[in-house]
């Protein structure tokens, strides 16, 4: 037969009138399957955006945005484009910061320039806002000596400089300050004045304080750990049910718990006294001690975790064969059974460091003022001084630091460098 429309006469792979080719029928396929998988995913990932990236995108925004000065002195920062910052500028700045202080105050946005301008040179507010009350004539052809004879800061460099400084739109005003660092008037990067050179050294404390807890987790997890590994079924579900039952507690109820134990007249120092180890109350609470107990004793499981994780997976044999061959004890855990938990070690020591450097409840309520954390800071420009753009910056540099770990972390765990033995 030798019809035109026989299919046995079409070339291979050529599908017949009307029919869809077997390629595109899979090429739809797979992208209905893409489709659909997408779909499923799609509310976690809106979730993610909304709730993590979102936030964090804002702060890194916060911590360079400054838009207050330009919003209320445009015409004082046009005057002062092409100042040098070596002399007072001229008439013209002086006849646009007249105008614009009315202006702004009229309009509402003057407190808010203020306010960030405060930030910069103390005493900025009450100038600004005091000058805006009763500003001299704009048309005065002694406008510059007016401005002088209101306020002497005003035939200052230094006060002018902080209005040029905070033009905007975007500054690098809170993140230098984060690390204890301004702009000069001449516009260079200087060292903050010692008297108020606080971030690096609270940084500092930061760091100590959430390595020495990590060793005293790490230390106290490990024989835990080793003791949940190699026992029955029975007794290590025990255990863990033990090592999970503080995450069923609120983590404020756990550290008020540690202030009612640690105070003078708490369970700790009415036992060392009942036992005559001490005359009068030690000072258990309120202080770095009392910092380390609590943080430790909230974030154990975090270290215990991990490292039960590791060492389950170790097989049991692998230290008898270590003993068999003439090996001691000892020398059989440290080059047989060390090696292979650390993984679990390198993953615990990251995540309670990691939780630790962040932590504001509990060396807010059993640390003293020389034991608060970088955290506390960021909440009390938050919520007290209502400095957005210093706790973005602190919280970027917090940021930064939890980054440079985990990229060490991964690079030493691609490196090879721990690996499983």
């Amino acid at each position: 037969m030798s019809g035109g429309g026989d299919a046995s006469s079409l070339e291979p792979g050529v599908a017949p009138e009307g029919v869809v080719p077997l390629k595109v029928r899979l090429r739809r396929a797979e992208r209905m399957r893409r489709v659909k998988a997408f779909g499923l995913v799609a509310p976690l990932l809106i979730f993610v955006l909304v709730t993590f990236a979102l936030p964090i995108i804002t702060m890194l925004w916060r911590s360079v945005e400054d838009g207050e000065v330009s919003a209320a002195l445009p015409r004082t920062l046009a005057a002062l484009k092409e100042w040098d910052r070596k002399a007072l500028p001229g008439d013209e700045a002086f006849r646009a910061l007249s105008l614009d202080l009315a202006e702004a105050r009229a309009e509402g946005t003057l407190s808010a320039a203020a306010r960030r301008l405060n930030y910069d040179v103390n005493g900025m507010r009450s100038l600004i806002m005091n000058s805006a009350r009763r500003p001299p004539d704009a048309a005065a052809a002694d406008i510059r000596e007016a401005f002088i004879a209101l306020d002497g800061r005003w035939g200052g460099i230094e006060s002018w400089a902080a209005i040029a400084s905070a033009g905007g739109p975007l500054t690098d005003f809170y993140l230098l300050g984060a690390l204890d660092l301004k702009r000069g008037v001449d516009g260079s990067i200087a060292r903050t004045s010692p008297d108020h050179a606080i971030y690096l050294d609270v940084l500092g404390r930061t760091f100590r304080i959430s390595l020495s807890v990590t060793v005293l987790c790490l230390m106290m997890a490990f024989p835990l750990a080793f003791l949940m590994a190699t026992q029955p079924a029975h007794i290590a579900n025990l255990l863990t049910i033990m090592v999970l039952l503080p995450f069923w507690t609120s983590l404020l109820v756990r550290t008020t718990a540690w202030v009612v134990v640690l105070q003078n007249e708490g369970l700790v120092n009415n036992l060392l006294q009942g036992l005559g180890i001490i005359d009068e109350p030690a000072r258990l609470i309120y202080n770095s001690f009392g910092v380390h107990v609590a943080m430790t004793h909230v974030l154990l499981p975090f270290m215990i975790l991990p490292l039960y994780s590791t060492m389950k997976t170790i097989k049991p044999h692998y230290m008898r064969a270590a003993t068999s061959l003439g090996a001691p004890p000892w020398l059989a855990f440290m080059r047989v059974y060390l090696p292979q938990c650390l993984p679990g070690i390198a993953a615990g020591c990251l995540l309670v460091f990691i939780l630790a450097i962040g932590y504001y409840i509990t060396p807010a309520l059993v640390g003293g003022a020389a034991d608060q954390m970088l955290s506390y800071f960021i909440a009390f420009y938050t919520t007290d001084s209502v400095n957005w753009g210093m706790a973005s910056a602190l919280g970027v540099v917090l940021l930064t630091a939890t980054l440079i770990l985990y990229g060490v972390y991964s690079r030493l765990v691609g490196g090879g460098a721990i690996k499983m033995g």
